[in-house]
């Protein structure tokens, strides 16, 4: 008699622990007995998503992240913060590595037949970036400049092909070496997102070095991505967001990453409304 309350009683912790392992994006903190999210973002875009010195992370995409997660039910305290590099957000959703991802995560046809998307929550335009008081001004101008971006990235090929056959492409390895080049002068304007040059211009170090043209080139709906077929996590997250914009947290969010950089940011879009 005695052995069989004990292997119910074992199977009992066995089913708990096991329910708990399933959760995927959700889980429990043993220590604490409290609920934990896991959210996928950039570590290495200041303005968006960044990875401090000390291991807080900062950022617009952290702030949403944030703000939706609350109206989830789920405190500061309780999110997990996993990078998820452009390259493997699709898989990380689909294993169910995270709950979901804010990463400027650009809202595509492709991408759309992989994963659902809440939002839009921001809109965002290839851009370039120089140093104040550059001659370029506009597109045009880039011709025989020497011009950076990602390797990798197709948006400085995007400007030789569409207005500046001639500008001279310098891919490097990442956004903070064009930067760096940028400030020395080893090249004259960096290519892509406008939000996260933006991210870039406003750093300490950078205040006041740095301006966006302004140009538009594309236009870009940062999505929060989620697993394919989850559509009431898809709801609950445009609820947040819309919220989110009501109440002015989204303009504050705004004002406190990309304020310095005085980012032209468009109006906060409304909820699937993609501007192609």
């Amino acid at each position: 008699m005695k052995l069989r309350k004990v292997t119910a009683a074992s199977a009992v912790v066995l089913a708990l622990a096991v329910s708990v392992t399933a959760c995927g994006g959700d889980k429990k903190d043993d220590a604490s007995g409290g609920k934990k999210i896991k959210i996928g973002i950039k570590f290495d875009q200041p303005g968006l998503g960044l990875k401090q010195p000390d291991g807080s992370f900062s950022g617009f995409d952290v702030d949403v992240a944030t703000y939706v997660a609350k109206q989830l039910g789920y405190q500061p305290n309780q999110i997990e913060w996993v990078e998820t590099k452009s390259a493997d957000r699709e898989n990380a959703l689909q294993r169910g590595d995270v709950k979901f991802i804010a990463a400027t995560y650009s809202i595509t046809d492709e991408r759309k037949q992989k994963v659902d998307f809440a939002g839009p929550y921001l809109l965002a335009h290839q851009d370039l970036l120089v140093k104040k008081g550059s001659d370029i001004t506009k597109g045009t101008d880039l011709n025989s400049k020497k011009l950076c971006s990602v390797t990798g990235s197709t948006s400085a090929q995007n400007v030789q092909k569409t207005i500046a056959p001639k500008a001279n492409l310098r891919p490097l390895s990442g956004y903070s070496e064009c930067v760096a080049g940028l400030q020395s002068g080893a090249v004259d304007a960096l290519t892509t997102d406008d939000s996260i040059l933006a991210g870039f211009a406003a750093q300490d170090k950078y205040k006041g070095q740095f301006q966006l043209a302004g140009l538009k080139l594309s236009n870009e709906n940062y999505g929060i991505g989620v697993k394919k077929g989850d559509s009431a996590t898809v709801d609950k997250i445009n609820k947040a967001l819309e919220k989110m914009v009501s109440d002015k947290s989204w303009d504050k969010a705004v004002e406190k990453n990309f304020g310095p950089a005085h980012y032209k940011n468009e109006p906060a879009p409304k909820i699937g409304d993609i501007v192609k």
